[in-house]
């Protein structure tokens, strides 16, 4: 099979490849001055479930053989008031994840137009 007939998620190194790079954006995001407001008094277990659906979204979103069972992002992000500021802060975080893990550059523009597709799911102008 060649890199043209494989899925994004085999692409990527699969569940484990995805997992790897949430475990390294969450809390890249979390300790951010401006992004951190998200997660404030959230319990750890909110935020575990949070980063579960999160990597489950990735992989099935990606053609991984994972059920996501979560909620439309429009309803996830409702009323969390992302700004075009969040999601630049946002997408440069999420850039140095995947520079960190040294992602190849088709596959990394895969996932940020991806990613850039479900911007006004996100935010709120």
């Amino acid at each position: 099979m060649n890199s043209e007939t494989k899925t994004l998620y085999e692409r990527l190194g699969g569940c484990d490849a995805i997992t790897a790079v949430v475990n390294d954006l969450l809390p890249r995001l979390r300790a951010d001055p401006q992004l951190g407001r998200f997660w404030a008094h959230r319990g750890e277990d909110g935020i575990m479930r949070e980063k579960q659906l999160l990597i489950d979204f990735l992989c099935a979103s990606a053609g991984g053989p994972t059920y996501y069972r979560g909620r439309e992002m429009v309803l996830t992000h409702q009323g969390m008031r992302i700004s075009e500021s969040d999601w630049n802060v946002f997408l440069g975080h999420a850039a140095g994840t995947l520079a960190k893990f040294q992602v190849p550059e088709a596959e990394q523009s895969d996932v940020v137009a991806f990613v850039q597709s479900l911007k006004t799911e996100c935010v709120e102008c």
